[in-house]
């Protein structure tokens, strides 16, 4: 087991993390072998999906990349646009939006993977990931 993260590579446990939290969070989860995940779970199932995202590189990568390019097209009608801009847009969509647990599932998998391109701690836990998966693979 400890060498399953280096097996499946950043990109399949990135994708892996969205599909548990998609099919995790259905609301009427009658038939289902599982509960809904709680709130608590689907926060932190997705900072590690986005940090995987971040992480992941290509064709995960084109994401940031259109991002990038849609921040400085952004950048001439709103000057400092900046990825921990973004980040904090969302973080308040999150905190004052009533939202089911999809819909705070995929934003904030959304809000990670940006923060993460902002640097700071999110950013360490992205490039830890991809330290831990690198070693573990090699």
């Amino acid at each position: 087991m400890s060498s399953f993260l280096g097996v499946i590579g950043l990109p399949a446990l990135a994708t892996l993390l969205s599909v548990v939290l998609w099919f995790g969070t259905k609301e009427n989860n009658s038939g289902a072998k599982a509960k809904a995940l709680g709130w608590g779970w689907i926060v932190f199932l997705s900072l590690l999906a986005g940090a995987a995202f971040k992480g992941a590189g290509p064709p995960f990568s084109y994401v940031s990349d259109l991002v990038n390019d849609g921040i400085r097209m952004l950048g001439a009608a709103i000057p400092g646009l900046t990825m921990p801009g973004i980040a904090i847009v969302l973080l308040a969509i999150l905190v004052w939006k009533g939202m089911t647990r999809r819909q705070v599932a995929m934003t904030s998998i959304t809000f990670f993977y940006v923060a993460s391109g902002a640097g700071a701690g999110y950013g360490l836990v992205a490039e830890r990931l991809q330290d831990i998966a690198t070693r573990l693979a090699g």
